[in-house]
């Protein structure tokens, strides 16, 4: 579903956060792997996005917030609504995989982060800065919209050739009753090399 996707206004309703989606499944029972041979290698310091650029939607976030699993293994959504999130438990943006960003559409004050996600066409340009002053440059391949009970986790994040970037937020129609979406808008890029 390439074509452009709609959302309600957020002026006509009563909204909550976005409902998280769904995140990888985490194995039970999985142990950690014995290591035998010489002592690792000091782990280097943690690298994390730290600014968002989307210049198509006029979208410049600084200061990304860490995301984690919920006790059923879904994605959460981040506390507040001005934020932008990145999934730390998956690749950093410009590693191999698929890294993954989420932020809300809107709330009753207005739109949030990524209220225009919907708009991204392909081509469009995504930028995201990261913490060891690398700046990597990523190219929408499409935006999609499932309804959240059909969310396409194996496609989000599973294997992905080279570094893959997914943004994530809500859209579709808003259901009063759950004080939610009932769909998630998904924006799939890959990494440019100039």
């Amino acid at each position: 579903m390439a074509e452009r996707v709609g959302i309600v206004l957020f002026g006509l309703l009563t909204l909550a956060a976005c409902a998280p989606a769904p995140a990888p499944p985490v194995p039970a029972g999985a142990a950690a792997p014995t290591v035998s041979g010489p002592l690792p290698l000091p782990a280097r310091a943690k690298v994390s996005p730290v600014r968002l650029t989307i210049p198509a939607i006029g979208l410049d976030q600084a200061g990304l917030v860490p995301l984690a699993l919920g006790a059923a293994g879904e994605l959460q959504a981040p506390v507040r609504f001005s934020d932008v999130g990145w999934y730390e438990g998956g690749p950093v943006p410009g590693d191999p995989g698929p890294a993954v960003l989420a932020a809300h559409v809107d709330s009753r004050s207005g739109p949030a982060p990524f209220f225009r996600l919907r708009d991204l066409r392909s081509g469009d340009e995504v930028r995201v800065a990261r913490s060891d002053g690398a700046d990597v440059v990523f190219r929408v391949d499409s935006v999609q919209r499932y309804p959240k009970n059909e969310f396409p986790t194996q496609a989000v994040y599973g294997p992905a050739p080279g570094s893959a970037l997914r943004l994530i937020t809500c859209g579709g129609s808003f259901d009063t009753a759950k004080r939610s979406y009932r769909d998630n808008v998904v924006v799939y890029a890959s990494q440019r090399w100039d």
